[in-house]
């Protein structure tokens, strides 16, 4: 690969890199307390006109680098305190009415966006202000609607007003009414003190009437109630001395019923003992059936334990030692695969880039030559012709030759001058093949400049035992 398009790749793939990492370092995400404002290059809504800007309350949201830009909106609960003086009735009377306003930062769609068009980037100073004037006008225009004895018993109604008229114009800014707490009305001409004073009296008028009339009642029912007692003890006294002769008479009959009672009671007692004995004996021989069967099954229950459960889990951990064991051979085994595998590769690789490099090398020996394959050959053996005699040399160089016993009769030479102990030395050498018959086992041709035959001469002057005697 040129080296211009490696380079060309590696800056194409920095700049898409720095892109990423540049948009990933644009995520930001909005607290739960508070709501990210997202302005700049926005988009369209439904309706199709431009939104400018986008509210998200929670979650996270891509900032175009560039294009767009952020801010949040705290949705701390902000505390305004509002002492309205000299507030002007529905009866003309002006009344101080001091209250604690607890204003936030609303979360609906709509408000949101109005909060972000005209609360963003402002402090909490200026939004303190900004409410608090919201707050006097509309608290003034609801006590200008309302009567002081309005206001000052019927709470719940004024503060339903107060709240229904704050909200609907701290809406429009951004901001929604979360509590609203009156300390305190006073007026300065003292009317609604008069007016506690008016309603202090007729509570207490109201009382002593109350008062004397139970005190009347209480007279006339204890006369009633003591001549209706009188009446009723001689009633009681009359009916006293009837009941007490009939009493007696009813006395002596009970006494009669209750030895009769008393009788019977022993008997059904003494039938009730003997049977309640015999249940409990029949219980009590129920129970220990039931102990013997439940002991016989603990003890079953604990062979089981004890035996099966034992073997089961013995039999799991074999096969789940066997299962580990036929993974770990698996394992083993793709390793020396892959290993075997990486070898080999690269052994084939190694092999191709020694062929290239020779094919490359005898490319240049052939040009060097004139092109010409027999010369470039030429030079190839006359650079390894040394070589090649030292390889022939030495394949009876290291021949070891303890004893060699020659029996030579004294006979005399044969026709080409040898004698027995010289035909063994020329046939040991004759044992190395020559150039030429290992050029022909590989299927080439000994080239001219060494020759066609090359003739090994040799004399060998040997004196043998016998020779020695026959000069001696």
């Amino acid at each position: 690969m040129p080296g211009g398009l490696i380079a060309l790749i590696v800056v194409v793939s920095v700049l898409v890199l720095t892109t990423i990492i540049v948009f990933l370092s644009r995520i930001r995400k909005c607290p739960s307390d508070k709501i990210m404002v997202i302005y700049g290059k926005i988009g369209k809504n439904k309706e199709g006109t431009r939104r400018p800007s986008l509210c998200i309350h929670g979650g996270a949201k891509l900032v175009i680098p560039i294009f767009q830009d952020y801010g949040y909106l705290d949705l701390t609960p902000i505390s305004i305190s509002v002492d309205l003086k000299s507030a002007l009735s529905r009866q003309n009377i002006r009344i101080d009415v001091p209250s604690r306003f607890t204003v936030g930062i609303s979360t609906e769609p709509g408000i949101m966006q109005n909060a972000a068009e005209r609360l963003l980037g402002l402090k909490l100073s200026s939004i303190q202000e900004l409410a608090k004037d919201i707050i006097f006008g509309q608290l003034r225009l609801v006590i200008a609607t309302m009567n002081i004895e309005e206001i000052n018993t019927d709470r719940d109604k004024f503060l339903e007003a107060i709240s229904r008229n704050v909200e609907t114009e701290l809406k429009k800014i951004g901001l929604r009414l979360i509590n609203v707490n009156v300390t305190d009305i006073s007026d300065e001409s003292g009317y609604i003190i008069a007016l506690g004073k008016e309603a202090a009296a007729k509570a207490i008028n109201d009382a002593k009437v109350s008062v004397a009339t139970e005190d009347r009642k209480g007279s006339v029912g204890a006369a009633e109630e003591h001549r209706e007692q009188r009446i009723r003890v001689s009633q009681a006294e009359s009916e006293a001395i009837k009941g007490e002769t009939e009493a007696q008479a009813h006395i002596a009959d009970s006494r009669a019923t209750l030895r009769e009672k008393e009788a019977e009671a022993a008997k059904r007692a003494i039938s009730a003992e003997k049977i309640q004995a015999a249940r409990a004996l029949q219980e009590a021989y129920a129970a220990e059936q039931e102990a013997e069967h439940a002991r016989s099954a603990r003890e079953k229950a604990t062979l089981y334990a004890n035996i099966i459960v034992s073997t089961e889990i013995e039999k799991q951990q074999k096969e789940l030692l066997a299962e580990a064991d036929a993974e770990m051979a698996r394992r083993r085994a793709k390793g020396e695969a892959d290993a075997i595998y990486l070898k080999l590769e690269a052994q084939a690789r190694g092999a191709e880039e020694i062929l290239k490099h020779q094919a490359a090398g005898l490319a240049q020996l052939v040009a060097a030559s004139g092109g010409t394959a027999d010369n470039a050959m030429k030079l190839m053996i006359a650079d390894k012709l040394e070589e090649l005699t030292r390889i022939q040399v030495e394949a009876i160089k290291n021949i070891k030759i303890d004893k060699v016993t020659v029996w030579d009769s004294g006979a005399a030479a044969g026709k080409d001058g040898k004698t027995a102990t010289a035909d063994f030395l020329s046939g040991l050498l004759k044992s190395v093949p020559p150039l030429g018959e290992v050029f022909n086992s590989a299927g080439m041709t000994l080239p001219e400049f060494l020759g066609k035959k090359a003739e090994v001469k040799a004399e060998i002057n040997v004196e043998t035992d016998d020779k020695k005697g026959k000069k001696q």
